[in-house]
């Protein structure tokens, strides 16, 4: 047992070590690597020792590297890293004053702009949790996170109104920023935790505690499959305060970039503002909507997508009208990363999530735990270097394997390492005794030219158990009735995957990741 944990222990100094190594490679590659003034680079080694590997450390290194480099630009103007370091200063002294500190909670609920990423990096300076709200919850939702995550100070957006009265609630960071004063911030302290919600597409939303990287294996992993630059303007579109904006803020933060933000999402200014960055970080929904503007235009040379399904026929449309730039990340707020896909694996297999990136184990296993051989389906686990540290609700917790972490989803791994994703391990019906997953099905009707999108999800069957309800919305113009929508299934699929119930909507709930809220379909 003793010699067990020792090899153990020298196998994960190795690893890390390795991992380490291959990081150093990725970021040489991507222009990070450099040489900075003796005086510079001791402010940025200074940064780190304070702030560890986070996003405070991060724009503070910037700051002290390239302070005149533009760090945000957004609706409000530009700000560079030395203004960002200054206001968020001046941001940490005012929280300290009202009672902000190491194990308080501050929240936000914004749009993307300046005020998501400063209140981030004030809080860093302090210790303090930050919760990352999701823009479409609730007031209830709202008020029920408050009260569970013990949040003290909320900087919301004017947009939002009905705020819960359990917390202090800022509009406007300029009064902050005004009231900070000259009081020195903790020289070290403690880590605080970044809490994201989980989207609540079938259920309340969960605190999940996402933690800073440990190393530099995460952007290795990244980078070795989106080929980023270092120093090169970003424009993130995905929301900040869900975990793929999140993931892009770090990732851009940690290459100098400059970050363009934008609170709304237009598809002619998403076009306009993608010519303009090398990279784009948003949600598939986005692209669905850019394609069926028509628009013609200069895209970046990287676009990097997550949040939720990317759909074959939508995958390779794109790469058709704006060329092979499109990266497709499958991961979850709990997981990280779980594979990535690039152009050359949408071409070949569309619809496929990828590769597992370096550094990460994806196994699928059936349900006894044991791994599949490649083309058999199964649960999809999944082991890196930046797992979630838990949910803050007690006794709450993702399915685990050894050292490996559930999705929660199904798939299989093709011969060539690509994994290709079934559908949700929780949405498999039970039709008549047989196993029924809804998303073949819906894949299938996507595909259809005449529907734009759809969702198949189970419902209760007093004969069967349950049964598949699809929710079609087509595209206009198009005439399409319920029984040509079952015959497409039953062409293709077994009689127990033909929708009983077909109901057809202008449109499908999303949240602003672009998931389908399922519990407001049948509403």
């Amino acid at each position: 047992m003793v010699v067990q944990r020792v090899w153990t222990g020298v196998r994960a100094v190795a690893d890390e070590a390795v991992g380490s190594a291959v990081a150093l490679r990725e970021l040489n590659r991507a222009g990070l690597i450099g040489p900075v003034r003796p005086d510079r680079l001791a402010r940025m080694a200074t940064a780190a020792l304070r702030y560890r590997l986070t996003v405070t450390a991060g724009y503070e290194a910037g700051a002290a590297r390239h302070p005149d480099r533009p760090a945000i630009l957004d609706d409000d103007g530009r700000l560079t890293f030395g203004e960002l370091h200054e206001r968020t200063d001046r941001i940490a002294q005012a929280l300290a004053a009202d009672g902000v500190g190491p194990g308080t909670r501050v929240g936000v609920l914004c749009r993307n702009h300046r005020g998501p990423v400063e209140v981030q990096i004030a809080t860093g300076k302090l210790g303090a949790d930050v919760v990352l709200f999701n823009t479409g919850m609730s007031a209830g939702q709202r008020a029920a996170v408050v009260e569970e995550l013990g949040v003290h100070t909320l900087l919301a957006d004017d947009e939002f109104t009905d705020l819960p009265d359990g917390c202090r609630v800022v509009r406007d960071l300029s009064g902050l920023i005004a009231r900070g004063g000259p009081d020195p911030l903790p020289f070290r302290p403690p880590a605080g935790h970044t809490i994201v919600l989980t989207s609540g597409t079938t259920g309340p939303p969960k605190g999940a505690r996402r933690p800073p990287p440990h190393n530099l294996a995460p952007i290795a992993a990244v980078l070795g499959s989106i080929p980023l630059r270092a120093g090169e303007p970003v424009h993130i579109a995905a929301p900040l305060l869900h975990t793929w904006g999140h993931a892009a803020l770090q990732i851009a933060m940690l290459l100098g970039s400059p970050v363009v933000l934008a609170r709304k999402y237009e598809p002619e200014r998403f076009l306009q503002i993608a010519g303009g960055c090398d990279a784009v970080f948003a949600v598939p929904v986005m692209l669905q909507r850019l394609l069926e503007q028509d628009l013609e235009g200069r895209m970046a040379r990287v676009v990097a997508v997550s949040g939720s399904a990317l759909p074959a026929g939508m995958a390779t449309a794109f790469l058709d009208r704006y060329g092979d730039c499109l990266y497709n990340l499958y991961g979850s707020t709990e997981v990280s990363w779980v594979s990535i896909a690039g152009p050359e694996d949408l071409r070949a297999a569309p619809g496929t999530a990828g590769r597992a990136p370096l550094g990460t184990r994806l196994k699928v296993l059936d349900e006894h735990g044991d791994e599949v051989p490649p083309g058999v389906e199964g649960r999809v686990f999944v082991g890196n270097d930046m797992p979630f540290e838990g949910y803050t609700r007690q006794g709450a917790d993702v399915e685990r394997h050894g050292d490996l972490m559930g999705t929660g989803d199904v798939g299989r791994v093709d011969e060539h390492g690509r994994l290709h994703l079934t559908g949700r391990g929780d949405d498999m019906i039970v039709s008549g005794g047989e196993n029924v997953h809804p998303g073949p099905v819906e894949d299938l009707i996507v595909a259809r030219a005449e529907v734009r999108e759809a969702a198949v999800t189970g419902v209760d069957d007093d004969e069967y158990g349950q049964r598949l309800a699809a929710y079609v919305v087509l595209e206009p113009g198009a005439t399409v009735d319920a029984d040509t929508v079952r015959e497409w299934v039953r062409a293709e699929l077994s009689r127990f995957a033909v929708p009983r119930d077909v109901v057809f909507l202008d449109e499908l709930p999303r949240n602003a990741t672009g998931k389908v809220v399922h519990r407001e379909l049948a509403g």
